[in-house]
Formats: structure tokens, sequence, C-alpha cells
């Protein structure tokens, strides 16, 4: 017998529980049971006036927020379209089926102005990590970092060459100029004072023109993560501009706050190579921590002479001793390349039997030494340990956050501008991925009944 058509909606009142229409198993309940924003409005209250009409609640927008980037909803005019229709949406931001959704410009009057001031998406960031030590997902020994590109939002085939712009009236009217001009100010500028970029964006000058990223040269934003190696939670996020120099200098930050906010300080960090710098391993080992990272050692010579670790130092004499047991000295100078030179006498040089295979080329050997040799030769010892490979192995996990962030939230491309737009979007997204894994570690949806 065929049922009744179904679409007829004549009735004039409905029976109807929100509650109800949300499945226990829905992802959005899951975060719910282990997201506390009960804070947020007290936080909030110094940045609003005690005038006026009733704003918007902060914690609906931020609500709000969560579910975009949950969901790979990035346009605020989009989310609030969904909110709009969404039981799911509606019930987790706390909205009845008559109550209004906000506004789309709402979000971004408080994005430029309350949210920045405040800090706030750093708090609920750093609130839901508190979440997860709670939960005892935070091991707190083994870390590991890296950084991974997303394109800005500003095109390539709209460029200027070189460093220097001639800012029309209207473009530094425009925020993200506007922060640039004054972040050339500071004491860490987005550009590297050595190297000046080869081209720059009219629209987003902060962003570095890369040729890492998904097309052959673009602009991008690079998200560093600090993760916890033993549940992948990430312990702090920083937004740079896609340099290598700022994303090592994002580390050192981030593993300062780490031990600021959390009073959490790694035993050993994980990384590549990238990582592997004199100056990052000597701030390593200063701050006892185990650099479980790759040397970056450019001293290997290939065209058969003998390489620097042929040479012998004597930590106790300050020398080196080459294999024909001459010495090598130094006047102790710091050279303009931050290296101490050590030179063998002229005299050794030239009596020496072993000099075509040493220096050639050159009167008498020399051999560079960083200040942080010392580090790196302890990095060259950890190398050979279990520990190192076993972070080695862990370390994959952090490429596993990035391939998350990039193929289920479609953390590709950045919708914000600016190195505050990239940061709110860094935060937004680290904050989610740290949510479903404590939503997953702390709640268990119920099993499914037995099909008849």
């Amino acid at each position: 017998m065929m049922g009744e058509p179904v679409g007829r909606q004549d009735r004039l009142f409905y029976q109807f529980d929100l509650e109800e229409m949300v499945p226990a198993d829905n992802l959005l309940r899951r975060i719910d049971a282990v997201l506390d924003l009960n804070w947020l409005r007290g936080e909030m209250q110094p940045h609003y006036s005690h005038l006026g009409c009733p704003s918007v609640c902060p914690e609906l927008m931020m609500r709000m927020l969560l579910v975009g980037y949950c969901y790979s909803i990035r346009s605020e005019r989009r989310l609030c379209q969904e909110v709009q229709v969404n039981l799911a949406y509606r019930w987790f931001c706390g909205l009845g089926l008559e109550d209004k959704v906000p506004h789309h410009s709402t979000f971004s009057v408080n994005r430029h102005g309350r949210f920045r001031d405040s800090d706030i998406l750093r708090k609920v960031f750093e609130e839901v990590v508190c979440g997860c030590m709670t939960a005892g997902l935070v091991g707190g020994e083994g870390f590991a970092v890296d950084a991974s590109v997303i394109e800005a939002n500003a095109s390539r085939f709209h460029r200027v060459e070189g460093s220097e712009v001639d800012w029309t009236p209207e473009q530094r009217a425009r925020r993200p100029v506007q922060e640039y001009l004054v972040a050339l100010e500071s004491e860490n500028p987005p550009i590297n004072p050595k190297q000046k970029p080869k081209a720059m964006s009219p629209s987003d000058p902060t962003a570095a023109w890369t040729t890492r990223g998904r097309p052959k040269v673009m602009f991008g934003y690079s998200v560093n993560y600090l993760i916890d190696l033993e549940n992948a939670v990430i312990v702090d996020v920083e937004a740079t501009p896609t340099r290598i120099s700022k994303e090592v200098d994002a580390t050192e930050t981030m593993i300062e706050r780490s031990e600021e906010r959390f009073a959490l300080k790694p035993k050993r960090l994980a990384g590549d190579v990238a990582y592997g710098t004199a100056e990052m391993l000597g701030w390593l080992v200063d701050h006892d921590i185990d650099p479980h990272i790759p040397v970056w050692d450019k001293s290997q010579r290939d065209d058969g002479t003998f390489s620097r670790a042929d040479f012998l130092y004597d930590e106790a004499r300050d020398l080196y001793s080459c294999p024909g047991a001459k010495l090598l000295r130094t006047t102790g100078r710091l050279h303009s390349d931050n290296t101490y030179r050590y030179i063998a006498s002229k005299h050794d040089c030239d009596a020496c039997a072993l000099k075509p295979k040493c220096c050639p080329n050159t009167p008498a050997r020399r051999i560079p030494r960083n200040p942080n040799e010392a580090a790196r030769d302890y990095t060259r010892a950890l190398m050979e340990t279990e520990a190192y490979a076993a972070s080695s192995g862990q370390r994959k996990k952090i490429e596993r956050l990035f391939g998350e962030a990039k193929q289920i939230l479609s953390m590709v491309r950045l919708r914000l501008r600016g190195l505050t737009g990239a940061r709110d979007e860094f935060l937004l997204t680290a904050t989610v991925q740290n949510l479903k894994r404590l939503a997953n570690h702390t709640t268990r949806p119920p099993p499914q009944p037995m099909m008849a």
C-alpha cells in the first residue's frame, strides 16, 4: 500500500523541542559538552559601554565562529545564512527557533575592535588547551614544531616588483597597509632586513612572496604550530609571513608563551632541518631543551679536500688540530657572518704533504666556528640516540594536523588580510582542531541500535 504524500504543512501549531532534534552523536553536541564559555561575558565586559542599545552577545558570536570553522564556513555572510536554517547550528549557538541571527557585519566590527583589543580569540584557544590538560591529553615532555604555508588573500598577478611601494592616500587608508607601515617601525618588522623582498602585494604588503605554496609562486603566510607529541594537542599557534627566519623566531615566542601561560616547558623539541640553525640550537640548549632536530650543516666538502669534521677541536685550549697534527688558532674576533676564524700557520701549510687535500687554492687553511658550535655538537650526539629516532617518527603528527586543517577545514587560502587577520584565522582553526580531540577523548557517541 502506497503511503500518503509528504509536504502537507497545514498545521497551525507544532509541539517542537529543539533539544530533541540534535542527535546525541552530533559533533556539535559532543563539542558543547567540553566547551565552557561562561567566563567570556565577564572577560569582555570592560570593552562594552554602559550606554546605548544592547549589543550582540559575545558568546553567541564566538560560538557561531566556531561553527563556521568547524564546518569550513569562513564567510560570515554565509555563516549567518547557514545558522538561520540549520537546527544543530541554532542549538549549539543557544538560539531558539524565533531568535534572530546577528547581521554578518557585526562580526567584522567586533573583530577589528573588541576581539583584537581583548585578544579574546587567543584566550578562547588557551582555555581549550587548559581543558585538554585537565583531561590528561598533554604530556608536557615532548613537543614538535613546524610551519605550513597558507595562501594569502592577495593576487599573485597584482604585485609590485621590489620592496619599495609609492603608497597612494587611498592605499594608506586600508587596514592591512596601515598595519604593515606601523610594523616596519617596530622591533620585529615583517620583512627580513638583510634580504629585501622580491615582490610585494599592494593589498596585503605583509604577506611574503614565496615559491613554497600550491601555485608555483604566490603571496603567503605561515601557520606555525607547537604541539605536544603525546596526543597531538596544539599547545600554541603563531602567524608569520612565509620566511624561514620568521618561522624560526616564532618557535622561541611559542615556547616562552607556553611556559608563561601553562607552565609547560618541554624536555625535548622535534623539528625539521629548517630549525637546525646554530642560533636556534644554541637557544634550546641554553633553555635546557634537547633539540631533536637535524643540524643545518654546510661544512661538508665534496671536492675531495678535508671537511671541517676532519679537524679536531680542543675546547680547553680553544684551537683546532688538522689531520697533519698542526694547530689552527683564532684571534677571538667575531666576524660579520657571526663566526670565529681558526687559521693555520702559512709556514706549517707550505711544508705539509697534505696541503693538496687540505687547502690547495689558499696559502693556509681556515676553519670557521659558530659561537653556538657546542650546541651543534651536542645535537649531533643526540641524533645517534633512540629517543631522537622516536621523536622523528612522532613528529609526523604535526603534518597530519596541517593536512586536517587544509583538507577537512579548507584552510588553503585566507579570507582575511594582514598579519592580524591571518592570526585570527589560525587561532580559530587550531581551537577547532583541539576541540575535536578533546570531544573525541571525553565523550563517546552512544552505540547504534542493531537492525532487525
